[in-house]
């Protein structure tokens, strides 16, 4: 498992001031996705079969959840960029949800999601 981002740390932080209910349960649902792309854009990357665990043990756990009505399209487009593995399929999914969360949860939830998904982008060489 990967170390968190500030991104991450901001996820969690507006996540344990929501109250209980769809919103919440949608930020849960992001703070997900996000560990696992995190995950993903390790090096070395998790073995396949680590992979495929994660994002399965993912989808079980995002079917039981009550989320709003974007943040749940967006999982229905970010899956299955998810299940294509790799660093740049990660970061497609992520940034694929940077705009429903903003809708959903807010711009603070989705600049938190940003902050988290550019130490993912490859480093322009010197």
């Amino acid at each position: 498992m990967t170390a968190w981002t500030a991104g991450t740390r901001e996820l969690v932080r507006q996540l344990a001031e929501t109250a209980r209910g769809p919103r919440r349960e949608s930020y849960y649902a992001v703070w997900l996705v996000l560990r696992v792309a995190e995950d993903e854009l390790e090096s070395p990357p998790l073995p396949d079969r680590a992979s495929r665990r994660r994002l399965a043990a993912l989808e079980r756990r995002l079917s039981s959840l009550t989320m709003s009505a974007p943040i749940r399209r967006a999982m229905a487009s970010a899956l299955p960029q998810l299940r294509e593995g790799g660093p740049e399929a990660a970061t497609a999914a992520l940034q694929s949800l940077v705009a429903p969360v903003r809708e959903a949860l807010g711009p603070e939830a989705a600049e938190a999601l940003q902050q988290a998904i550019r130490p993912g982008r490859p480093q322009p060489s010197r």
